[in-house]
């Protein structure tokens, strides 16, 4: 159930229909967004009838909410969520690339490529500082170390910081270097992670299950935003495919316009992981954009053959400059405010 109130509504009546929602069994999330104040009201709501609200005069509508994800539902938010990281607004009609290597490999590494992105437009640093590897032999990153890294990164660049977290460690480790927390596809459904996510501070990265349906993504999401933190973004990175000879995986584009249509939370693309090949990254970047994605997050290594993870996909700089050219006329084209430069509120991390 969601009830949406009017504007120019008085704080203490809010406090008032909170407290008459919590007496009739429901648990409200109140949800501000940029044209209106809404409260997501969650429990069985079935057994509370539409007749309660009526004596409050601050209520313009009262609707029920078949989807099971009650709070990423658009009907919350209609116009769409925006994110502020630090001056980067992810979501509505912005764009914004987020670029770096896969993994954080040394201090030299990560500073080259920081400056290089930075140069060329994008306005988040990625990079990993712990690495969800198949192979138990492969690089698992740098850990604190890495963090540590991109912080210095960050801070001369200005960019924010986008890296993923394992496990529950990690997050606690993170708090205080990163300004997104990256959540991979194979923790999607951790449903206890999720939850601890939810008691944070901290915009979320999400990214969608090597084999997850659409309702499961958004289920996963409905857990942290159940738990009270509403800085939700989703990712696609690609979803597991047949035909591994040409393409890792298959960069689900369909994907961006249905949840476009069913949920206010914002969409990004990850074509790097989306394909797995350098080649293909920026023609699929391309046709994110133009699906409606809200941002890209693209690997960039200027010695790819020397990466000690994913060389194949990552953009060569050059390479990355080309994109981000074609991308902001793409960005014309479609009417997105394409945000290659970070507003003056605070930038370091």
């Amino acid at each position: 159930m969601i009830v949406v109130v009017k504007k120019g509504y008085k704080k203490e009546n809010i406090q008032t229909l909170l407290k008459k929602i919590e007496e009739l069994g429901g648990h409200p999330h109140v949800v501000e967004g940029k044209e209106q104040l809404t409260v997501s009201v969650l429990g069985k709501t079935e057994k509370i009838s539409l007749k309660y609200f009526e004596v409050f005069p601050e209520i313009e509508n009262v609707m029920r909410i078949s989807k099971p994800f009650k709070l990423a539902s658009k009907d919350v938010i209609p116009e769409g969520t925006v994110i502020d990281v630090k001056g980067v607004h992810i979501g509505q009609n912005n764009f914004c690339v987020m670029a770096g290597p896969c993994s954080v490999e040394s201090e030299d590494q990560t500073l080259r490529i920081a400056r290089a992105v930075k140069k060329m437009g994008a306005t988040v640093i990625r990079g990993g500082a712990f690495k969800p590897r198949s192979s138990p032999y492969s690089f698992q990153g740098l850990g604190k170390k890495g963090l540590e890294i991109l912080q210095m990164a960050s801070r001369e660049t200005g960019l924010p910081i986008v890296s993923e977290a394992m496990d529950l460690d990690g997050v606690e480790m993170m708090m205080d270097y990163v300004d997104i927390i990256q959540i991979g596809a194979r923790n999607m459904q951790n449903f206890a992670l999720l939850k601890e996510l939810g008691k944070i501070d901290k915009p979320i990265l999400l990214k969608r299950g090597m084999s997850a349906t659409v309702e499961e993504w958004l289920m996963s999401a409905e857990y942290i935003l159940a738990g009270g933190n509403h800085k939700v973004i989703l990712c696609e990175r690609g979803i597991r495919t047949f035909d591994t000879q040409y393409s890792r995986n298959t960069l689900d584009l369909n994907i961006v316009p249905i949840l476009k249509s069913l949920t206010h939370l914002p969409v990004v693309v990850d074509p790097s992981h989306g394909t797995g090949f350098r080649h293909l990254v920026s023609p699929m970047a391309i046709a994110g954009m133009a699906a409606g994605a809200d941002a890209l997050i693209i690997e960039v290594h200027d010695k790819p053959a020397e990466a000690l993870s994913d060389g194949p996909q990552a953009l060569l700089p050059s390479d990355f400059e080309v994109l981000m050219s074609k991308l902001e006329k793409v960005g014309e084209a479609i009417g997105k405010t394409f945000q290659t430069e970070i507003s003056k509120k605070g930038i370091a991390s």
